[in-house]
């Protein structure tokens, strides 16, 4: 065997015997890759139409039912309309425009509870997570109380708060002082935060103990031996390895929060403008037989989530679904020699 180094740019010529047989591998290779993209594609058919059922037609029958008005009495005629009238862009007009102040209080009710509530949860997760991976003893114990308030439902967790929130609840006897946490105001958001963070805290924690314990113990040893403090572990060695995983459980945290409706709703009460949210405006609307308006909100509200799950997967999408290229791509340069290996 010789290496014979050709020019660029020069001929190389095949050899009739290996024609073939490149020829044949391939007919293999595309033969396996239809083979498996059709076996992909049957085992993925069934989440497609799933989500074809549950989301996609939801979605387009509400987009449409959002281009049509209320019934009710028709200025032309006079008389009460038997169908929903074609009104266009209108609710939307009416939503975003000079009319729309309880749109734009929701909006900015909904992101705030959607930036302080996960930036608490996220901390606060993060510290439990740190506390159930230590080794010591009752963890167990440690861990199933920790993750309780997350299996309670959110309709028993509003209530439960409604009663510590209460004038002569548990809240006002710590404080020593007499708030209407149910009320307009500011203490409303907090009673809210409150009850969010305790609630969805242990989720973030149950995701980032996952991740650190794939943590190898090798490198916290090693760190130790280099002399490096607790403080300087968790900044460069936990935290960097154990954020594709809280990326993650942020992002659907965020999701989760931007579509907050049920403890609000039964902890404060529903067209209280300290807490209405996206969700809440919707559902009055909706229970109040206005379905256009109500379907213009909710086509609002999914392209916000949207936007906001798309935006924070283009910006963090490395981190969340890692390197699909296997590590850097080289690339052949044209100006260099090939090379072609033949038989002496």
């Amino acid at each position: 065997m010789t290496d014979i180094e050709i020019p660029p740019g020069s001929a190389v010529p095949e050899s009739p015997r290996a024609l073939p047989t490149t020829v044949k591998a391939r007919r293999t290779r595309s033969r396996t890759t239809a083979g498996t993209g059709r076996m992909a594609a049957l085992l993925v058919s069934p989440t497609l139409l799933v989500l074809t059922v549950v989301v996609l037609y939801p979605t387009v029958m509400a987009l449409r039912e959002s281009l049509y008005g209320p019934k009710g009495l028709d200025p032309r005629t006079g008389f009460i309309r038997s169908t929903e009238p074609f009104v266009g862009l209108k609710n939307y007009a009416d939503i975003l425009g000079a009319t729309g102040d309880r749109f734009w209080n929701a909006f900015w009710n909904t992101t705030f509870f959607t930036v302080v509530t996960v930036g608490l949860e996220t901390v606060t997760g993060v510290a439990m997570a740190l506390i159930m991976h230590r080794a010591f003893s009752g963890r167990a114990l440690v861990r199933a109380s920790i993750l309780v308030p997350w299996a309670v439902p959110t309709a028993i967790s509003g209530l439960l708060w409604r009663w510590i929130f209460n004038s002569d609840g548990i809240a006002n006897a710590l404080l020593g002082r007499q708030i209407l946490w149910t009320t307009e105001g500011f203490h409303a958001k907090v009673a809210v935060i409150v009850a969010e963070v305790w609630k969805t805290a242990p989720f973030i924690g149950l995701l980032v103990l996952a991740g650190l314990q794939v943590i190898p113990k090798e490198v916290y040893e090693a760190s130790r031996i280099d002399g490096a403090s607790a403080l300087r572990r968790f900044w460069h060695i936990t935290l960097p390895l154990v954020k594709p995983a809280l990326l993650v459980a942020m992002l659907f945290r965020c999701m989760d929060a931007l579509r907050m409706f049920d403890l609000p709703y039964i902890l404060i009460g529903a067209q209280k403008n300290s807490v209405e949210t996206l969700s809440m405006l919707a559902q009055n609307e909706a229970s109040n037989v206005r379905f256009g308006p109500a379907s213009a909100y909710a086509v609002l509200l999914f392209l916000y989530v949207f936007l906001i799950a798309l935006a924070f997967v283009r910006l963090l999408g490395a981190d969340l679904v890692g390197d699909s290229g296997g590590g850097r791509r080289t690339r052949t340069r044209p100006g260099f020699a090939r090379r072609r290996e033949v038989t002496a």
